[in-house]
């Protein structure tokens, strides 16, 4: 970084040298110029390296003909993943509101009223069994225990 590089030059005068404030620019003395591009001429400039996948020439004609099909349109066009299953989701869900909107056959309709009373056969014979984990241990023993009559 040099000393004179970009600093303004500061007026004391007021508000009427603001406007050339902007203007008004010290640049470096020649000799600071020289100085500097003397000492650049010494160093060694870097350079970028090349890479060896790119240079191959194998890759070139590659990338030319994949370039050439796309532009001929002899590609086919895939989509992205994501973009493919949202499409799914929706076909799928366009599929079940449809299914949905059509009358059931009197098979179906049996079928699901026979689902339901099993459903609800198997509801009530949990609640039934929750119901005897909450008895007390000898009450279910003697309700297991077959009843004989009492001869006397």
């Amino acid at each position: 970084m040099h000393l004179y590089q970009n600093v303004p030059v500061v007026h004391k005068t007021g508000l009427r040298n603001q406007r050339n404030r902007a203007q008004c620019w010290i640049s470096p003395p020649r000799q600071v110029i020289e100085n500097q591009q003397q000492q650049e001429e010494h160093l060694i400039k870097p350079q970028k390296l090349i890479n060896p996948i790119l240079a191959s020439s194998q890759r070139r004609t590659l990338h030319q003909e994949l370039i050439f099909c796309h532009k001929q349109g002899m590609l086919p066009r895939k989509k992205p993943e994501l973009q493919r299953v949202l499409e799914n989701k929706s076909r799928e869900q366009l599929r079940r509101r449809e299914l949905a909107l059509q009358p059931r056959s009197d098979l179906e309709v049996k079928l699901r009223r026979r689902r339901q009373k099993i459903q609800l056969h198997e509801l009530e014979e949990r609640k039934w069994r929750e119901g005897l984990t909450n008895v007390p241990e000898f009450v279910r023993v003697r309700q297991s225990l077959k009843h004989v009559p009492h001869s006397s």
